[in-house]
């Protein structure tokens, strides 16, 4: 391969190569960047981040309640959510319509029950 190099002020400022070898330079630097992002994909996952299906993503950002989404993602019957965050039912259903907020409390134990943060249930 023969390399040009153009020097300025005595060092060297640019290196012109063959198009053929550019070409190759980026896709190799664009492989790299590829398995990088998968490495860390990989590491995120074994540190126990959770992969969201793309229908509980856009249900999400189509302002679905959220505690509906995940409620019916984690495939939580209404009536053993409201038991174990120790809630009626009728306010489970009130809180999921927007009907009702629900108190700091009850969010905090909804949002264990279902394993997401407080902020993942707030629209």
């Amino acid at each position: 391969m023969s390399v040009q190099v153009i020097l300025k002020e005595g060092k060297p400022e640019y290196a012109v190569i063959p198009y053929e070898v550019y070409v190759r330079l980026v896709e190799d630097a664009e492989m790299l960047e590829d398995i990088r992002v998968y490495d860390a994909a990989a590491r995120a996952l074994a540190n126990g981040e959770e992969l969201v299906p793309a229908d509980v993503v856009y249900a999400l950002l189509d302002g679905a309640n959220p505690i509906r989404v995940w409620r019916e993602y984690r495939r939580l019957p209404q009536g053993a959510l409201a038991a174990a965050a120790g809630i009626s039912s009728s306010y489970l259903s009130q809180l999921e319509t927007g009907k009702r907020t629900g108190t700091a409390e009850v969010l905090s134990a909804i949002a264990g029950i279902l394993n997401v943060d407080v902020d993942d249930l707030i629209q």
